[in-house]
């Protein structure tokens, strides 16, 4: 059975619609992606690229809204400091001790170890959650994004466990 010019139409128009949905979604997730490891890097960078870099340990004197601070004992040659400001979300209470690195030419301070690394990528799982229900409904591919979303879920109760 031939299709007339005018069914033929309609299928091509169908399917051209379907692709550019599935790259517009395609491009959101990947969006998406980018923007988790973008917000993730500016603390990820260093705990993963420490080598060189001021490490010693914090312990937590007072806390405030947002940051915490304490004295920071040094590992090796660098000077020790009688204040550093640490995010509030990875100092749990006053007088916690934890292993940290300096941020460069500054006074601020970044977890470091496991909890450090977990909890730095946190933005990246957050943003892994959400393009897994983009992949899944927007470009069709369901095992993909119950990878992602899995693994996502999963670095953020990592993180909820090791803080």
């Amino acid at each position: 059975m031939k299709r007339s010019s005018s069914q033929r139409a309609a299928l091509v128009g169908r399917r051209t619609a379907l692709v550019g949905r599935r790259t517009a979604m395609g491009l959101v997730a990947l969006v998406l992606l980018v923007a988790g490891v973008w917000s993730s890097w500016d603390a990820a960078h260093h705990v993963v690229l420490a080598k060189g870099r001021e490490h010693g340990m914090l312990t937590v004197t007072e806390c405030g809204e947002e940051t915490c601070t304490g004295r920071y004992e040094p590992d090796a040659m660098s000077p020790a400091r009688a204040r550093v400001v640490v995010e509030r979300s990875v100092a749990a209470e006053q007088g916690d001790r934890f292993p940290v690195v300096v941020k460069p030419g500054s006074d601020v301070v970044v977890r470091t170890g496991v909890p450090g690394f977990l909890h730095a990528w946190m933005p990246l799982g957050g943003a892994m959650v959400l393009a897994g229900f983009v992949i899944g409904g927007g470009v069709r591919m369901p095992r993909t994004a119950w990878i992602v979303g899995t693994a996502g879920a999963a670095l953020l109760v990592a993180t909820f466990v090791a803080l």
